[in-house]
Formats: structure tokens, C-alpha cells, sequence
């Protein structure tokens, strides 16, 4: 096999390995965390729901606050981003710790500080992930989201049953230090790393401007559109038995914190074996069919752990719960990343995250209900369902193959000169293209017109339309409009290197006696000023 498509290949980038590793430290001490946290719930309710809620409020920050962490991961410094969102975690793991200790926890207190741990995450999530571009060529970037969900998963295998160990001896408290100190080895990294400066001569984006360009550009584009509405249902089905796992360690194999340590050990045992297959498989069986597996093997694995009074069994199928999680999440995310250009990468992850954890947030919640009213099998069975579902509807939604597109910037526009002095702010402007076309090529004019509407309006354009001249059919105008003069030059940065096929195509079609004429124009209404509509109609009562 190529030396590009080894697992391993993303750790000959020296800041991707120095980062690697420091997070694999950070998420040691986090699954310790969550394990102290899940079973001093236990300790402190015995209501199942707040014990699946647990899982919720570290989830739910990520539903609520992705999309506004991923328009800040794509306009200011992402490194800046990532350290904040570090003493944001930092700062609210001492004051848990402080507060356990001190025996003062509630259990609203401690969804509140794993609510606000939530919150870092969620702030740090999109600049990482759309950093792992910048750390490593593209070529590499597959078996990078996979390493990531490796190095997650080693820690997830030990972890949890440290955690178990630490809680059982020492008590929660002390698994709340034990992260405390888990920060500061990628703090250090962080604060090493050195990332090359934005040189856009753009202006920046404002926070809103930024969300709904982010927003418009999933929603036109079909294949990001498939991955969020199956990673919502994989989160929400999946989540079951992650928030019910405490449970299942103590009701139904009458286990304590080291049972349940063992469990989440053993699924993250299972998630490794899933990432260092995932190459493999990717070889072999399509996106769809990874992800129908993935959900067939959640609900083999909730089906059996609901029947299961066997610590031993149980662990044994969550293995393959850890497996298909992997292969999933990894898969989606890959795909989020390769179809998306860098100017728009940190927004499109973060919307896929909100969708997928807020399953998990609205999942755990729904699992937990459930359970407390009708019974934690019952629950189980009930999710089992769902993933079931979850693959049917790939019957309607197939999954999209990875992405070979160059979505490296065109680089071709040129800004023009303009003997009207225009501002950046100044505006609206209104955009006209004019393209001769013979009528024995209209049939493939308009399929590729087509296209280039998704284009335009997926970068910015408002309003597109074609027309077509009544006194010289051959002409045909498209038109659209911007907001802004910067407006129309960040549009034109935006294009790819995929997206100059479809204007190649068009040109190939012109008929014209030179390139196709481009109106750059700006709108001013003709309305008097309203001195001049009132002043001849004034009156001096006088």
C-alpha cells in the first residue's frame, strides 16, 4: 500500500503529531472526567433521566454553539480560538473539582459545570478539525480524521476504567483533578504552534454575515445536506447506549464504577478496531454501506445489551458499538471535510456537529425518559429501532462516495478598475453576464446554467436569473446581485478549482466575437430628493 495511505501517515507532520498526542493526554483526563461525572450523578439521583442527562449537557453546548464557533473558526485566528476554549475547560474543571470536594455539588451544579466543559468543546471542535487541512496535505487528510478518532479511542479503551478505578477508590472528586491537570500538555502544544498568518486582503466577515454564508453554502450543496440529516438520526439512535451505559453497569449486570469503566473501555477498544479497519473498508464497500453497517452494528449491540444480565457479554458487543461509532463519525466527517472549499470548511463542520450532537443531546434525553418510565430494556429495544431506521432511509439518501474534487480557490478573477470611484461598503450591485448561444446548443446551455445558479448563489449571489433577449435570441443574459462591492470580490474568491469546469463549458458554448461581456453595475433609485418633491407644493400659511 502506498506510504499516503497509511494510518499513520499524518504523523510525519511534526505540529499534526506535537498536537496528536497533547490530545490524546487532554481526552485521557476528559473520559476520566465523564466517568466521575456519570457516576457521582448515581450518587447524588437515582432518576434515570438525570442520569442520561449527563451525556445531554455535555452535548447539548455542541447543538447550541457549533455554528457560532465555526464562523469564528473561519474568520479569526483558529489557534487563538482553540487556547481560549482550553482555560474555558480548565477554568470550569477546578471549580468542579473544588466544589466536590468541598461537597457542595447538586445535581444541576454538576450539569452545570459539565455543561460549561460542553461549551469549550464546542468552541474548540470546528478550529481543530478545520485546522487538520492546514497540519497535513489532502492526501492525508482521510487517515487524519480517522488517527484523530484513534487517538480518542486509545484513551477511551484505558481511560473510563482508570477512571472507574479512581472513582472507586478515591471518589469522583479526584477523577475531576486528575483532568484539571490534563490541560496544560496541549495548552503547551498550542502555544508552540505557530500556524502561517491569513494573508486575504478581505476585510473580515461579520459573525452574522459569516453564519449565513455558512449556512447558504450547505444548504446548496446536496452531499454535505445527506451527511447532516444521517449523522442527526446516527447521533440521536447511537446515543442510547452511551447515556444509559451507567445504568446498564449498575440495573442490569449489577455493577459498580469499575464495571462501567470496563464498558466504556471496552467500547473504546472497539472504536480502535473500527478506525484501523476503516481504510480497509473504505476499499472495499461503498460510504453507503460503511454507514449501513455502522447503524446494523449499534443495533445488534443495543438489542443484546438490553437482554444481557452478563458483565462479560456486554462487553463483548460494545465492542462493536464502539466499532460502527467510528466508522460512522469518522466517515462523515471526511466527507463534510473533502467536499468543502477551506473558506467555508470550519462553518460546514460546525453545522454537521450541531446536527449530529444534537441528536445525541435530544437522544440521550428521549433514552433517558424512556428508560425511566418504561424500562431501561425497553429503551434499548426502542433505539435498536430507530438504527434500523436509519438505514432504510439510506435508501433515499445515499450516502455520497468521497469527494476527488479540487477545491483549491480558482485564483483567476482580477478586480477591475472602475472610473466610479465604488467603497467596499458601496452598493447594491447588480451583476450582468452576456453569452451568445446557437439554439442546437441551448439543451446543454441550460443544464450547465443550472449548475452555475447553485454556483452562484452557494458563494453569495442573490437573485439570479436568465434571460433571453426577445430581439436577438441568440443572446442570453444572466444576472444576479450582491449587497456590497466586497461583497461581489469575496464571491469571486470563493470560486474553486472544481467550479471552473462549469465555466469552461459555458465558454466553449459561447459564440461570441469575444469573451462574454460582464455589466458591472450600481443601483441608484431615480426618486427626487424630498425637498424637491414637496418645495413647489409648500404652502406659507403666512
Amino acid at each position: 500500500m502506498p506510504d499516503r495511505k497509511s494510518p499513520l501517515a499524518p504523523l510525519r507532520h511534526p505540529t499534526y503529531r506535537t498536537i496528536w498526542f497533547a490530545s490524546i493526554a487532554s481526552n485521557f483526563g476528559g473520559l476520566i472526567q465523564a466517568v466521575g461525572a456519570a457516576w457521582m450523578m448515581t450518587a447524588l439521583s437515582s432518576s434515570e433521566n438525570m442520569i442520561a442527562l449527563v451525556q445531554a449537557s455535555t452535548s447539548l453546548p455542541i447543538m447550541l454553539f457549533s455554528l457560532v464557533s465555526g464562523a469564528l473558526a473561519d474568520s479569526l485566528d483558529r489557534r487563538r480560538i482553540m487556547i481560549s476554549a482550553q482555560f474555558l475547560m480548565l477554568a470550569a474543571s477546578i471549580l468542579l473539582t473544588v466544589f466536590a470536594w468541598a461537597e457542595w455539588l447538586t445535581p444541576w451544579l454538576l450539569l452545570f459545570f459539565t455543561f460549561m466543559i460542553g461549551c469549550g468543546t464546542a468552541l474548540n471542535n470546528p478550529s481543530w478539525q478545520a485546522s487538520v487541512g492546514e497540519l497535513v496535505p489532502r492526501e492525508d487528510l482521510p487517515a487524519a480524521v480517522t488517527l484523530n478518532s484513534v487517538g480518542f479511542n486509545i484513551t477511551r479503551s484505558v481511560g473510563p476504567a482508570i477512571g472507574g478505578v479512581i472513582v472507586a477508590i478515591s471518589g469522583a472528586a479526584a477523577a475531576f483533578l486528575v483532568n484539571t491537570f490534563s490541560y496544560f500538555a496541549l495548552l503547551y502544544a498550542l502555544f508552540k504552534w505557530q500556524p502561517p498568518k491569513n494573508t486575504s486582503s478581505l476585510p473580515r466577515e461579520h459573525l452574522f454575515a459569516a453564519i449565513s454564508a455558512g449556512m447558504r453554502y450547505v444548504a446548496m450543496s446536496p452531499n454535505i445536506g445527506k451527511v447532516l440529516v444521517r449523522g442527526f438520526l446516527f447521533g440521536l439512535s447511537a446515543s442510547a447506549i452511551l447515556a444509559l451505559m451507567p445504568l446498564v453497569a449498575r440495573d442490569l449486570v449489577q455493577g459498580g464504577p469499575l464495571t462501567y469503566g470496563i464498558m466504556l473501555g471496552a467500547f473504546g477498544v472497539g472504536a480502535i478496531g473500527g478506525a484501523l479497519i476503516s481504510a480497509r473498508l473504505r476499499e472495499t464497500l461503498s460510504s453507503e454501506w460503511i454507514v449501513r453497517v455502522a447503524f446494523l452494528g449499534f443495533a445488534f449491540s443495543a438489542a443484546v445489551t438490553a437482554v444481557s444480565t452478563s458483565a462479560i457479554l456486554t462487553a463483548l458487543v460494545l465492542t462493536i458499538s464502539g466499532a460502527s461509532w467510528v466508522l460512522a463519525l469518522s466517515l462523515f466527517n471526511t466527507i463534510v471535510q473533502l467536499s468543502t472549499p477551506r473558506w467555508v470548511v470550519g462553518r460546514a463542520l460546525s453545522l454537521y456537529q450541531t446536527l449530529t450532537f444534537g441528536g445525541i443531546a435530544v437522544g440521550s434525553w428521549l433514552w433517558g425518559s424512556l428508560a425511566e418510565n418504561y424500562g431501561l430494556s425497553y429503551s434499548l429495544l426502542c433505539s435498536c429501532l430507530l438504527m434500523l431506521l436509519g438505514v432504510l432511509v439510506g435508501l433515499k439518501l445515499t450516502m455520497p462516495a468521497f469527494a476527488s474534487l479540487n477545491l483549491d480557490p480558482l485564483n483567476r478573477f482580477v478586480e477591475p478598475n472602475l472610473r466610479l470611484d465604488v467603497k467596499p461598503r458601496s452598493g447594491p450591485i447588480a451583476i450582468l453576464v452576456d453569452y451568445e448561444i446557437d439554439d442546437s446548443d441551448l439543451p446543454e446551455f441550460m443544464t450547465i446554467m443550472a449548475e452555475r445558479r447553485r454556483i452562484r448563489l452557494r458563494d453569495g449571489a442573490q437573485n439570479w436569473t436568465l434571460m433571453r433577449d426577445l430581439e436577438n435570441p441568440d443572446i442570453w443574459t444572466e444576472i444576479y446581485h450582491v449587497p456590497t462591492w466586497v461583497e461581489y470580490v469575496r464571491h469571486n474568491h470563493r470560486r474553486t478549482q472544481a467550479d471552473a469546469k462549469s465555466w469552461d463549458s459555458i465558454l466553449a458554448l459561447h459564440r461570441g466575437a469575444t469573451r462574454p461581456r460582464v455589466h458591472r453595475m450600481i443601483e441608484r433609485q431615480a426618486i427626487p430628493p424630498q425637498d424637491d418633491i414637496f418645495h413647489k407644493a409648500h404652502i406659507d400659511p403666512h
